[in-house]
């Protein structure tokens, strides 16, 4: 918890000598639970703190997330199983996650089309002893598509993220996609669902399939909260989950 502190405090630090552009703050959680091919399952509770800094076409993000799992071991978040399970004895561990930067940069926006282009970095900073992470870096390009038809916008993404080797594990560099819609119902509503797919990224695990809907709500033209529900079709993914998010820009 102190080096969840810290991290934030940076982050904190790193708001105060912005002075251009828009920046905006998030928090929330996304709660998961699933067997992922076990006889138990594993519980997992992502609090995550996001800060994103957008000016012109380039946009920059910070996330800093503190994270609880429950179950027999060998699952990380966001990546399945990555190992053996312990046994069949849940245990909870708890401590700051995986921090993540990125950076993605609008370079084509004409007409109802739009592409982004992404890269991000991951750093292994979760403690891989508590089974929080597996203590390794990773670094992901992504191509981001958009197209808007009246009051639909269809969007889609294609990644491949590649692992640091960390010590202990065997990690496969990982091909994803994701493919959605999502409908402004009106100046402060809208609604989508996506599905997200992604190859294994270890030996002891099985590939991704998850879908998700949600829903997005202005409270006031600088605060916005989402909520979604997400149902997974995989050993590599949990069988369901949700969340929420709340932001604020200033």
């Amino acid at each position: 918890m102190k080096n969840f502190i810290a991290a934030l405090a940076m982050l904190v630090i790193s708001i105060q000598a912005t002075a251009q552009g828009q920046f905006s703050l998030g928090t929330g959680f996304d709660f998961s639970s699933g067997k992922y091919g076990n006889a138990i399952s594993t519980d997992i509770l992502y609090i995550p703190v996001v800060g994103k800094y957008e000016i012109d076409d380039l946009t920059l993000k910070l996330t800093i997330p503190y994270i609880s799992i429950t179950g027999p071991g060998g699952v990380v978040q966001g990546m399945g199983p990555v190992a053996q399970a312990g046994g069949q004895v849940r245990r909870t561990d708890s401590g700051l996650g995986d921090v993540v930067a990125s950076a993605d940069y609008n370079f084509y926006s004409v007409g109802p089309l739009a592409l982004d282009v992404l890269g991000k970095i991951k750093l292994g900073t979760a403690d891989v002893n508590k089974g929080l992470g597996t203590g390794s870096n990773s670094y992901a390009v992504q191509l981001d598509g958009y197209y808007a038809i009246d009051k639909v916008t269809l969007f889609a993404t294609a990644g491949y993220r590649i692992y640091a080797t960390p010590v202990g594990f065997a990690l496969n560099n990982v091909l994803y996609g994701t493919i959605g819609a999502s409908q402004k119902l009106n100046n402060t509503t809208s609604v989508g669902a996506m599905l997200d797919m992604a190859t294994s990224s270890s030996p002891a695990g099985a590939n991704q399939l998850e879908a998700t809907i949600y829903i997005s709500q202005k409270i006031t033209p600088k605060l916005k909260v989402q909520a979604n529900v997400m149902k997974g079709f995989s050993n590599g993914s949990p069988d369901f989950g949700g969340g929420a998010m709340i932001t604020s820009v200033f």
